[in-house]
Order: structure tokens, then C-alpha cells, then sequence
């Protein structure tokens, strides 16, 4: 039966809460002593320490509360069971997302490590594959955390228990899930470890030219050049040719095409076109040539081939070239530019 609480009660198990989250704070304090000390021989601890005090300081706080109530007059009403319960489940959220902070910032630093190592298609690939490995692992910890805090009712236990001893409608629900939600996270890890696209590719996906921004385990978010977002789910990428121009290295070949006329100066136009790669800083030296592509229909095709390092100096190079040449053949032989002949017979 539950006791009356008297006033003497009620500051007893005041001091008791007070004395318990004092102890906690002085557990805290030395924690805090510690990891300063530690990371003055590595550094990281700092880093740690500030990333999961919040959470810390919440978990601490929700626990030393529960304890107090559990060892004072709170303990002995009827009320207790379902407030022991509230605590029990703010401990579980709270330990989750302190777990939650650390996982992160230990995956931030790989990551940092990662890319201070190594460059490049490489350097992509190890960090798009950690991005998602970080996010299951921060699903299955809420995925978990939530599960945890439904079985602390008895009823959803007993539910629980129920649906998995019927293998039948367990089959239907992994059926149902693997056909949208699961399929889909499927796919995410799939594009992540085979290594099909990284973030920082450089993609044209549906006419649209841009670089891969975030890899999430149900979709991708490509960045475009103009500053719009596409985002398109994983399950496109395996499914669905896609253009890449970064797969093994980020050096690529530019091409400027021009419709000029048949009296176009071709050894004087290749001099220009060398003179003008040469003296741009976004060409890396490797490759050029123009070529006549075509002949057709009353004028003639240059196709201008150029190298870059990378697909931004390409697009740089390229609209400099085009520029360029169409001025010199303005002022120096504008009898290339293309023109359309009629012959008026009397």
C-alpha cells in the first residue's frame, strides 16, 4: 500500500536528489580533469570531450534522478513503477544519443584521415563508402534505441513475441519492405561498395550536368552547376546507365566544334588554337589537336580536342578556346566564318 508523503518526506528525497547530481557533477568534473590532461599528449580527446558533453550531461542528469527516486520515499508510492518507467526510457534516449555523438565523431576523424592521406577517384571512393557506413550505423542505433524503449511495455513485448513466432506474416512484412523501403537502402549500400559513383563525381544525369553532393542510404542529392539540387534515388543508379566523367581520374578531355567555311586557313587556325591552349593555365599540358570532322552541306567541321585536369579547368579551357578563336577569325581571315552561297542563273 502506498505511504503518505510528508513534508519531511518530501525534502528528504530532495536532499537525496540534490546529494545524487551533486556526486554526479563532481564524476563529471573529473572526467572533464582527465580528458584535459590526456589531451594534452592527444589532442583528439578535447575534441571528443566537447562533441558529447551535452549528451553526456544529459544522460548523467536522467540517471542520477532515476537513482535518487529509486533510493528515497519516491520509491515506496504507487506511482512509482510508471515514473521508474519514464526515467528508464529517457535513459535509453539519451544513452543513445550519446552513443549517437561518439560514433560520429569518430567516423568525422577517419574520414579526415582518410582524405588527408589520400587523393583523387580513391580518396572519393573511401569516403563516400565511410559516409555510409556512418549512416546505417547511426539507423541501427535509433532502429535499436527504439526498440528497446517499445519492450519496455509489456504489451508490445507480447506483440512482439506474437509477430515474430508467426514466420508467415514475418515473411510478408520483409516481402513488403524489400519491394519499396528496404530495396531502396539495398541499393544505397550497393551503389556506396561497388564503387559506381562517389560524392564528388562529376555526373550528367537526365541532360543535367553537376557533381554528386550527398550519398544517403535511399537517395543521392547531385549538386548542378547552376546551383539547383536533383535528388534521385539509389535504386536509379542501379538500375540506369548513367554518364560519369570522373570513374578512375579526374583528367578529361574538352572538345569545341566549329561550322566554318571550305576557305578556312587550317595551318594558320592549328598555330592559333596551340598558342591559345598553351598560354591558358587550365590546360595541363597533356593533349591537342584540331582536326576536320565533316564537309558537308557548304562548309567544313573543326573539331578542337584539349586536356584538362580536372572537368572545372575543362569547362574553363574550353569556353576560352571557343572565345578566342572565333575573335581571330573575325579580325585576321573572316572570309572562314561560315556563310550560305546562292547561284542566281538568268
Amino acid at each position: 500500500m502506498p505511504s503518505d508523503i510528508t513534508w519531511e518526506s518530501w525534502v528528504g528525497t530532495a536532499a537525496t536528489i540534490a546529494a545524487v547530481i551533486v556526486i554526479a557533477a563532481i564524476a563529471l568534473a573529473l572526467l572533464a580533469l582527465v580528458a584535459a590532461l590526456v589531451s594534452r599528449r592527444v589532442p583528439w580527446v578535447r575534441d571528443l570531450a566537447r562533441r558529447v558533453r551535452s549528451a553526456m550531461i544529459a544522460t548523467t542528469t536522467v540517471v542520477s534522478i532515476w537513482i535518487a527516486g529509486a533510493i528515497s520515499e519516491p520509491s515506496a508510492q504507487g506511482w512509482w513503477p510508471a515514473v521508474s518507467r519514464l526515467f528508464l526510457i529517457a535513459t535509453i534516449l539519451t544513452g543513445s544519443w550519446l552513443l549517437a555523438a561518439s560514433v560520429s565523431f569518430g567516423f568525422e576523424r577517419l574520414i579526415a584521415r582518410e582524405e588527408s592521406v589520400l587523393i583523387g577517384p580513391e580518396a572519393r571512393r573511401r569516403r563516400t563508402q565511410l559516409l555510409v557506413i556512418h549512416r546505417l550505423v547511426l539507423v541501427t542505433i535509433a532502429v535499436l534505441a527504439l526498440g528497446a524503449v517499445l519492450f519496455t511495455f509489456p504489451e508490445m513485448r507480447a506483440v512482439g513475441t506474437s509477430l515474430l513466432a508467426s514466420a508467415g506474416i514475418v515473411s510478408i512484412i520483409a516481402g513488403l519492405a524489400a519491394q519499396s523501403i528496404l530495396g531502396n537502402l539495398i541499393a544505397g549500400v550497393q551503389v556506396a561498395f561497388t564503387d559506381a559513383i562517389k560524392v564528388g563525381d562529376v555526373v550528367v544525369i537526365q541532360g543535367e550536368w553537376g557533381r554528386i553532393g550527398e550519398i544517403n542510404l535511399s537517395y543521392v542529392v547531385v549538386y548542378i552547376w547552376d546551383e539547383r539540387r536533383l535528388v534521385v534515388p539509389c535504386n536509379y543508379f542501379t538500375t540506369t546507365p548513367i554518364e560519369t566523367w570522373t570513374r578512375r581520374s579526374d583528367k578529361i578531355l574538352g572538345t569545341v566544334y566549329l561550322d566554318l567555311d571550305w576557305r578556312v586557313p587550317m595551318d594558320e587556325l592549328r598555330a592559333e588554337f596551340q598558342r591559345v591552349v598553351e598560354a591558358s593555365p587550365a590546360w595541363d599540358g597533356r593533349s591537342l589537336d584540331a582536326t576536320v570532322t565533316d564537309a558537308q552541306g557548304g562548309f567544313i567541321t573543326v573539331r578542337l580536342v584539349m586536356s584538362a585536369k580536372d572537368s572545372a579547368d575543362q569547362w574553363t579551357l574550353r569556353c576560352e578556346v571557343r572565345e578566342r578563336i572565333i575573335g581571330w577569325l573575325q579580325r585576321e581571315h573572316p572570309e572562314a566564318l561560315p556563310r550560305t552561297r546562292v547561284d542566281i542563273e538568268a
